[in-house]
């Protein structure tokens, strides 16, 4: 129970001591792009992945070369 207290206590005090991240500052060498919208980051995200997952999938059972069992 005592090193759980400690270890609970040291976790906070690094919590509390530690500065911001600062991320509204900009940085030298700092460039960020155009956002995108919703749409797009969708399509990105999610439906991207799905298409080149089928497409991984449609070429392994194309060029399957296992005996097909009848």
């Amino acid at each position: 129970m005592r090193a759980g207290a400690v270890a609970a206590g040291t976790t906070l005090m690094m919590l509390l001591m530690s500065s911001p991240a600062l991320a509204l500052t900009r940085d030298d060498g700092d460039d960020p792009g155009d956002s995108i919208g919703a749409l797009e980051t969708v399509g990105l995200y999610v439906a991207l992945p799905i298409v080149i997952f089928l497409v991984i999938i449609g070429l392994v059972m194309v060029l399957d070369k296992s005996k097909k069992q009848a």
